[in-house]
């Protein structure tokens, strides 16, 4: 038989490890036949997030000049580039334009048929539209992965799984409130992806609770009000009659943080500078391991520090005391943070100029209000100072931080085991959404139709209804017959409703004490208790420990998923192209 490999998941991750199967293929697999098998319920290339039926209403939240499915120089790796078009090039549209999620769709599928065609001769893919359940098969033999409705498994000389952000079983808390809503026959509504959650129970006037102030809550946002029939008109939101008010309240309080709205002008910060491949090289020889906290996250701080301050400095000297030759000197020899902000003190006059991540990370930490009044004024107040700053480029020093990031992300990744927490502060300043729904959100609020509730939101439920309370706004409290989770399920592999990664688990597969499966951060083959990599078995995506900020990214900013995938589509054709030759050597290979 023809070597088979099967690849479940089918969307960005799936058709990316496609476009570098062919991209290396010529190199490390010409001439020998191959069937690979992509198993997904939803259209290849879009998959389940990108897939046309859902509303145009939802857009993307990267600019359409930001979004690119193709390697280039910047991505490190072994494998070759093969450049393709950004988004905006591919559609034609102007480059900051926010697409709609059907628009990216369609570019998913054009990349996924460009692989197609850039396959070398030999190599056929076959698409089961199909769930995976479950993969059987000893380490060193052939798989069997068993596909829904089907008797007989499909076999697969190497599996990799691919399969993006998946449901969830509910958490201790949630499930409580889930039985109490049944029970008093409430609305609660679990984290989903907000296209698939049914949003009609909730009801017109009528208040709901949110628990979320990230990008899907934007979402629900977006299909609660524009999706019910209102409009915009300017600054001002026209309401249809049909909305719900929303109470929206998190652990941070606040929105995510606007995209940036300039593009970067001068010389980039030659980064990384503090957090670099000698310094994960370190941290990964160390006999006794590493922590995030202790060993790694002040590594990041002096690496994030570095990019704003490089930007101020050469973007902006006039509001510096100190040449920038002298500072950057200072800077790489201050031994902590102590010392860091005496000098940042110095020579940085201006608070506002200055980087202070435990500030951006808990922007209302001891702040108190008067009224809730008081304080739907003081985060309206704060989400503008967001939106001008951010699209203000005398405050480019922020794009700085912005580019950091992608290189610190670019380091972890390698790395493995971060956690979610790094995932979410990411998210938080550099995910965040498109300026114009942050304005949407300020009408909203204007109109009476989305009312804050603070940071550190506590819901409880109780004598037939769901409570809200914030410290923020000491003595308020919110009563809902309506409760929404405005948020993706935690990737965990213990509580994944997905039957296969559960069953992986059960066959010995390790977890974080997170939750998240362990990986070989190299190619992305899955471990087991004792860290040794399985032969047969590979991982890539949101479940994993080497979680990447995004299966597509913008151009020239190194692409970690375009590395990880590279490493691990190489990995795949040279066990198969050597498997391929023992078996053409011994024709009685493959059945023992």
């Amino acid at each position: 038989m023809r070597p088979q490999l099967v690849i479940v998941g089918a969307g960005p991750r799936g058709t990316g490890l496609l476009e570098r199967i062919a991209a290396n293929a010529p190199e490390l697999y010409a001439g020998t036949g191959l069937d690979i098998h992509l198993v997904d319920p939803h259209p290849p290339g879009a998959g389940r997030i990108w897939r046309q039926a859902q509303s145009p209403l939802l857009w993307m939240n990267s600019r359409a000049e930001d979004v690119t499915m193709f390697t280039d120089e910047t991505v490190t790796m072994d494998g070759p580039v093969r450049k393709g078009p950004t988004l905006h090039e591919w559609a034609g549209l102007h480059g900051a334009t926010f697409a709609d999620r059907r628009l990216q769709g369609r570019y998913l599928r054009w990349v996924y048929e460009r692989a197609l065609a850039d396959l070398p001769e030999g190599v056929t893919v076959h698409h089961h539209p199909r769930r995976a359940l479950r993969i059987s098969g000893p380490r060193e033999g052939r798989q069997q992965v068993w596909l829904e409705g089907h008797p007989r498994p499909l076999l697969a000389d190497l599996v990799i799984l691919a399969l993006g952000h998946l449901d969830a079983e509910l958490h201790a808390d949630q499930a409580e409130l889930a039985a109490h809503a049944h029970e008093h026959g409430l609305v609660h509504l679990p984290p989903d992806f907000t296209a698939d959650t049914d949003l009609s129970p909730l009801r017109p006037g009528e208040p709901v609770l949110v628990r979320g102030f990230g990008l899907a809550f934007v979402d629900l946002m977006v299909l609660l009000t524009e999706g019910r029939g209102g409009r915009y008109e300017g600054d001002t939101y026209v309401p249809s009659g049909r909305e719900p008010v929303l109470y929206v309240g998190s652990r941070r309080g606040v929105p995510y943080h606007s995209k940036i709205g300039y593009d970067w002008t001068g010389d980039r910060p030659p980064l990384p500078r503090f957090f670099g491949p000698a310094e994960v090289e370190e941290l990964l020889a160390r006999p006794a391991g590493f922590d995030f906290r202790r060993d790694v996250w002040p590594l990041v701080e002096k690496e994030l520090g570095f990019a704003h301050y490089h930007r101020l400095f050469t973007a902006h000297p006039e509001r510096t005391a100190m040449a920038l030759a002298d500072f950057e000197e200072k800077y790489a020899a201050a031994a902590g943070p102590a010392e860091t902000r005496a000098l940042v003190t110095a020579a940085v006059p201006d608070p506002a100029d200055r980087l202070d991540l435990t500030a951006l990370d808990h922007p209302l930490q001891g702040m108190r209000y008067a009224s809730h009044e008081a304080f739907q004024d003081g985060l309206r107040a704060y989400v503008e100072d967001d939106l001008n700053r951010r699209h203000d480029q005398s405050y480019s020093a922020d794009l700085g931080v912005f580019l950091g990031l992608l290189s610190v992300y670019g380091q972890i990744v390698r790395l493995g085991g971060a956690g979610s927490w790094w995932h979410g502060f990411f998210s938080y300043l550099a995910s965040g959404p498109p300026g114009p729904r942050l304005r949407q959100m300020l009408a909203l609020s204007r109109a009476g139709l989305l009312r804050f509730v603070g940071a550190d939101m506590s819901v409880t439920a109780e004598d037939g209804v769901f409570r809200a309370t914030s410290p923020t706004v000491p003595g308020f409290r919110v009563e809902a017959r309506a409760l929404v989770e405005a948020r993706l399920p935690a990737p965990t592999v213990g509580r994944a409703r997905d039957d296969l990664l559960r069953d992986l688990h059960a066959d010995g597969a390790a977890e974080t004490p997170e939750g998240l499966l362990r990986v070989d951060p190299g190619d992305g083959r899955v471990l087991d208790g004792a860290g040794r990599p399985h032969p047969r078995r590979f991982a890539l995506g949101p479940y994993t420990d080497a979680r990447t900020p995004g299966a597509f990214t913008r151009p020239h900013t190194g692409g970690p998923a375009f590395r990880q995938n590279d490493a691990t589509a190489r990995s795949v054709l040279g066990f198969l192209r050597s498997l391929a030759g023992r078996a053409a050597a011994r024709p009685d290979f493959r059945d023992q």
